[in-house]
Order: C-alpha cells, then sequence, then structure tokens
C-alpha cells in the first residue's frame, strides 16, 4: 500500500523540524526573526519568571503556538531531561534538507562528516563552512554529533545560514553519487597535498572520527584521498580545523 500524499507532504515537513532546548538557547532563537518557529514546548513545572517570561513575551510576540506539558513528557521531546530546564523549540529549519537532493545538484563542494561526534567540533565545521567556500554539509543521523544548544553555540549563529544535508548513513549518499563526483578522504597517509588539487565542478571532502579518522567503509567509496602536510612532526590537526581550511580553498 503506497503512503497518501497528505502523510509524505507531513513526514517532509516533519523532516526540517530540528528541536532545541534550554531556556538561553530557546530565548535567543525567539530572538531571532529569520528562523522559523514552529511550536514552544514548556513543562507545567516551570514558573513564569526571568527567562521563562521573557521566553513567554517572545512567543506571544511572534504568534508561536505555546504547548504545556508535565516533566516526563518535555523530556521525551527535548530528549534531555538533564538540559532541557523545562523548555524546548521545534525550528523549521529551511537549510536542514535531504541528502537525496545532492544527486540532482549541477554543481556543488561539499563537506561529508564521517563520525564527527564532538558537537562543539561540529558548530566550528558549520561556521567555516558558512563563512567560506562551501555549499553544504553532508550530517549522517547515525553515529554523529546532534544539532543541539553545544552545537548552536559553537556555530557562532551560522547554522542555519549554510544547507545541512541529512542522511541515515553516509555510506548509503556516496555510493549512490560515487560515479559523478570526486570524493577526497582526508588521510595523513595521502600521496596528494590538498594545496594541489584540481578539483571538479562537484566535489565532496569527507573528514572522519576526531580519533579513528575516515572509517574503513567509507573510504571504500572515496576515489581519491588527500593530505594536509604538517611540520615538526604534528600527525594531525583537529578536524575543525581541516575543515576550515578546506573551506577556503579558491573555487
Amino acid at each position: 500500500m503506497k503512503d497518501s500524499k497528505e502523510y509524505l507532504e507531513k513526514k517532509a515537513f516533519f523532516e526540517r523540524v530540528i528541536t532545541v532546548y534550554g531556556r538561553n538557547v530557546v530565548a535567543e532563537v525567539l530572538q531571532d526573526e529569520n528562523v522559523a518557529i514552529h511550536k514552544l514546548h514548556l513543562s507545567t513545572s516551570n514558573k513564569p519568571d526571568g527567562v521563562i517570561s521573557t521566553i513567554l513575551k517572545l512567543a506571544e510576540k511572534r504568534d508561536v503556538e505555546i504547548v504545556y506539558h508535565d516533566k516526563n513528557t518535555l523530556s521525551r521531546i527535548s530528549k534531555n531531561a538533564k538540559q532541557d530546564q523545562g523548555v524546548a523549540a521545534d525550528i523549521i529549519a529551511d537549510t536542514y534538507k535531504s541528502a537525496d537532493e545532492i544527486a540532482s545538484m549541477k554543481s556543488y563542494r561539499l563537506l561529508a562528516l564521517d563520525g564527527v561526534q564532538n558537537p562543539q567540533n561540529l558548530g566550528m565545521i558549520i561556521r567555516s563552512a558558512a563563512a567560506g567556500n562551501i555549499d553544504g554539509i553532508i550530517l549522517p543521523k547515525k553515529n554523529s554529533a546532534k544539532i543541539s544548544p553545544l552545537v548552536i553555540k559553537a556555530s557562532a549563529g551560522t547554522l542555519f545560514k549554510i544547507p545541512i544535508y541529512y542522511c541515515n548513513a553516509l555510506e548509503d549518499v556516496l555510493q549512490r553519487i560515487k560515479n559523478g563526483c570526486d570524493i577526497f578522504a582526508l588521510s595523513s597517509y595521502a600521496k596528494d597535498e590538498l594545496k594541489s588539487l584540481h578539483i571538479s565542478s562537484k566535489a565532496i571532502f569527507v573528514l572522519g572520527n576526531e580519533n579513528e579518522g575516515v572509517s574503513k567503509e567509507v573510504r571504500s567509496l572515496c576515489n581519491n584521498s588527500v593530505k594536509i602536510p604538517m611540520n615538526r612532526g604534528v600527525e594531525s590537526l583537529n578536524v575543525a580545523v581541516t575543515a576550515a581550511l578546506i573551506s577556503f580553498l579558491p573555487r
């Protein structure tokens, strides 16, 4: 039985919804009128003073729907009972897109994250990519940092300024597009250096886990590898620093 058009549209809508939590984060998001808010979720245990009072005034000013929950329900929405502080907000992120869209793009330069789990690194990667010459970031849901207050803070407000292409597993995306695209794995063992690359109109740079680098499964789908030469016996760079260097390669 085929899914109805209404169901598919609803599913596509909620795929673009990102839930953030924490009083200060939600207050900051509400203050940014460039960010669309779907719903504000509050715990019934909150006292309507301090930051909560500010959040309520901002939500009412923007005509955001406010829904009250008991603490357990709010925790299920935020998925972080210890840090949500009784507040969560659903953001409609137009820049949060399915990685399926990449196949139809005529040209692009993307960063793909393979097992990057540190939220501060993810935020800094987003910031560099948004500031530089990158068209988007492929962020798998599997084995990766999730969009969170730490990511938002580390991105310094740039989270919604660059497309984030979500997928379940990076391998699935690379498998579909590998024949029409240059896919570079960052590796200290590569022969080619970053500064000497000829980069085609379709290029993806894969950045690996902070400790283990690019996984074997993902590396097998890359058609090239590249290194950043380093001096004085330094073996590797932080993944966010690597992303910054790639982001500012000329086009």
